[in-house]
């Protein structure tokens, strides 16, 4: 009997093949090449960049949080232009009506009917900036919107195209003139991204490439990389991405924990479950792995929850943030293996 522990047949780490069982190099392709038009601009903010290409393709919504010049703007339009997609940008005012969004009927003279004037709404990627500049009758005109994909207007509902995508910016610091986001539009958000100030490197090299830019736009080299039709394919591939039992378990247990967690008024909705899954898929895609890992669950997990959550206000006042109880929740909660 031959011995089994012979080099022909000793198995080792090398010459394992883990091979994926979904094919997920076109997408990591195409990641990688968005990702290289995006730093071509974009100094440093690679988990930023990341979390914006993982909320594409878990066809859900982002919430840009940062002070004034720290690049949420152009990041969202220089994400637009590697998409061959619809574009359109929605500047909120104290002014600014539900109509002015989603659009209103107009009387036709020759044809003594109403028509129906669609709004900037009606496209595929949407950048509200200043999201918390408009009143609380304009935000909530995005609610059904955001969540299906669909306006209802005098009693007819239109349905949007695929993909839609709503990248929208917010100043956490300015207070005045500006109306605070309800719970129930925050929850629509998959994502809630803060930005913080470049290091000093980072600045460095900021000056530099607008020194070198001279009259040259940001936005003018960037290529188009991926199309409306590729992007739902890509996301139908991420939803087939494999997660075990007790992963599922594992984000129960974390998004339960937020609700029993003595430091937080309020904790987070199985929305939030749902959500913490679709973006863990996403990590493991971009990761080029066809299963999710914990470590996926973890790195989800923040941006998801941070925006769904309520500190209670002692806690507050001690200065103690949301991210800061998630990141001890995590600690907390017993990772599988």
């Amino acid at each position: 009997m031959d011995d089994i522990n012979t080099p022909e047949t000793e198995i080792t780490n090398e010459n394992v093949n883990f091979e994926t069982r979904i094919n997920l190099a076109p997408l990591l392709e195409h990641v990688n090449a968005i990702k290289t038009e995006l730093e071509t601009v974009i100094v440093g903010q690679q988990k930023m960049i990341d979390q914006l290409l993982v909320a594409i393709l878990s066809n859900g919504h982002v919430l840009l949080e940062g002070v004034p010049g720290v690049a949420k703007t152009i990041t969202a339009k220089l994400l637009s232009k590697t998409l061959n997609i619809g574009f359109s940008r929605i500047q909120f005012t104290p002014d600014l009506m539900p109509s002015d969004i989603l659009g209103t009927s107009i009387f036709n003279l020759k044809s003594s009917e109403f028509e129906f004037k669609q709004g900037p709404i009606f496209s595929n990627l949407i950048l509200i900036d200043e999201i918390n500049r408009a009143p609380a009758k304009t935000q909530a005109a995005l609610f059904e919107v955001m969540e299906e994909r669909q306006i209802t207007i005098d009693g007819s509902a239109f349905q949007l195209e695929t993909p839609f995508l709503v990248i929208a910016t917010q100043n956490p610091i300015e207070q005045e003139g500006t109306y605070r986001l309800p719970e129930a539009q925050l929850d629509r958000f998959l994502f809630k991204i803060t930005i913080d100030y470049p290091k000093l490197d980072e600045e460095i090299l900021i000056i530099q490439r607008e020194h070198l830019l001279q009259d040259h736009g940001k936005l003018e080299a960037i290529k188009t990389i991926l199309s409306a039709e590729e992007i739902k394919g890509y996301q139908g591939l991420v939803k087939q991405i494999r997660v075990e039992q007790n992963l599922l378990e594992y984000i129960a247990r974390i998004v339960v924990n937020t609700r029993e967690n003595a430091f937080l008024y309020l904790g987070a909705s199985p929305r939030a479950s749902i959500a913490i899954l679709n973006a863990a898929k996403g990590f493991a895609a971009i990761r080029g792995r066809d299963f999710v890992t914990p470590e996926d669950v973890k790195e989800a997990a923040i941006p998801v929850l941070q925006h769904r959550v309520i500190v209670n206000p002692e806690r507050e006042m001690e200065g103690i943030t949301s991210s800061e109880i998630i990141k001890q929740i995590l600690e907390t909660v017993e990772i599988p293996r």
